[in-house]
């Protein structure tokens, strides 16, 4: 699947732009300098320290102007190379935040959760559809971190569960203190979608990840 980034082609004409702009500059500033220089008092002649600065200064905003286009191309370079990462993923399993599970017969279901905090307290219960808690999981105490866990699809009974969208809700302490915690699930990723603040994942769930929320990949 091919994936075109939109930001190296307009990136390629705004360098061409700023190229053509300094360039206008440089003349135009040369052609007032030499109709200064032709037509200045004989008996007042243009100051050296004055032409020296005006040249100063132009060289100073010729500098600006390429540092300006050479910070452009290294953008441009950038999100060009974030588009092939993102592309390269495509058909894979990536580990990123949310809490849906789907269940398959015969299947666990592999997730994780990432506290915030080391907790000695963390408890997960799997809700089905119609917001009933069928199972819950004690993990015990764990630190700081990513931690992949696996639901077995069974009930509390040990029941297989019918396949279907289940969710999991983290409660995590340190005490009687509640300890923030990311709920992370694998998504596969069908699309690269190229946004204004860089390439987004599509899974086709609508809930769509950045390059910066992937945890794990497989």
């Amino acid at each position: 699947m091919a994936v075109t980034d939109i930001r190296s082609v307009t990136g390629a004409a705004g360098q061409a732009a700023s190229a053509a702009s300094a360039a206008d500059s440089e003349q135009r500033f040369l052609k007032l300098l030499v109709t200064q220089l032709n037509n200045q008092d004989p008996l007042n002649p243009l100051d050296n320290a004055q032409l020296t600065s005006q040249l100063a200064q132009m060289s100073t905003v010729s500098g600006i102007e390429k540092l300006n286009a050479a910070l452009q191309a290294l953008l441009a370079q950038s999100g060009t190379g974030q588009v092939l990462q993102a592309a390269s993923l495509i058909g894979r399993d990536v580990l990123v935040p949310g809490n849906a599970l789907v269940l398959q017969a015969g299947q666990p279901v592999a997730f994780a959760i990432e506290p915030t905090g080391a907790a000695d307290s963390v408890v997960l219960d799997i809700v089905d559809d119609k917001g009933r808690v069928v199972r819950q999981i004690d993990a015990g105490a764990l630190p700081r971190g990513l931690h992949q866990l696996a639901w077995d699809g069974l009930d509390g009974e040990g029941q297989a569960l019918p396949e279907g969208r289940y969710r999991f809700v983290v409660n995590a302490s340190q005490g009687s203190t509640p300890v923030a915690t990311l709920p992370l699930v694998f998504e596969r990723v069908q699309s690269v979608v190229q946004g204004a603040g860089g390439p987004t994942l599509d899974f086709g769930s609508g809930y769509p990840a950045t390059l910066g929320e992937v945890r794990l990949i497989q």
